[in-house]
């Protein structure tokens, strides 16, 4: 169906465009997830969805629950599309709104600027968002097997997102803590 292929698009834009603008970030001076509990967090995740996959069966039921799965409404799809979309098109004009300031999750960058401009006016992860939005909207319109990263990914961000704050919180102890009080972390007006 059509709705695959645009999905599939959009994914493709966003893994474009963070592969042009990641030559651009400033010079990275210190990785928070360097600790053990990140690296065993990490570790753990990458474990269960291995063991997902191995899982004696899975492959059989994959292909029974294949059927029921894959999404054939249009009118799902439409939704999905816009879905993936928007949430890709928020993650990238994010990107963009970071400039150099970007980099991997909990990571130091050489004298950052604190961006409160652009989407990040509205939520303090946008970036975040865009993508829980953007695999959301993939379920939605393409196949329920999206829902695997959705559930894997979101507790995972929302726990980068906490640690960012902290960081941010260090980095700029006059400004973050007012930027906190006038955003939400994730969805504008609600959490």
């Amino acid at each position: 169906m059509i709705y695959r292929w645009l999905i599939l698009t959009c994914w493709l834009v966003f893994v474009v465009t963070w592969a042009v603008f990641a030559c651009t970030a400033k010079r990275t001076i210190k990785h928070e997830w360097a600790c053990g509990r990140e690296i065993a967090l990490r570790l753990g995740i990458l474990v269960l969805v291995l063991l997902a996959l191995r899982f004696i069966g899975f492959s059989r039921a994959a292909k029974v629950v294949r059927v029921y799965a894959v999404n054939r409404n249009p009118v799902a799809g439409l939704i999905g599309v816009a879905l993936c979309a928007f949430g890709v098109g928020v993650a990238v004009l994010a990107r963009i709104h970071l400039g150099r300031n970007w980099g991997l999750p909990m990571s130091r960058k050489e004298k950052p600027d604190l961006v409160t401009t652009g989407p990040y006016a509205a939520v303090r992860h946008p970036i975040y968002a865009g993508l829980l939005l953007a695999i959301l909207g993939s379920a939605v319109g393409q196949s329920l097997f999206w829902v695997l990263p959705l559930v894997m990914l979101g507790p995972y961000f929302i726990h980068s997102a906490w640690c960012e704050e902290k960081l941010m919180t260090e980095q700029f102890p006059d400004q973050y803590p007012a930027y906190t009080k006038r955003t939400k972390m994730l969805l504008p007006y609600i959490l």
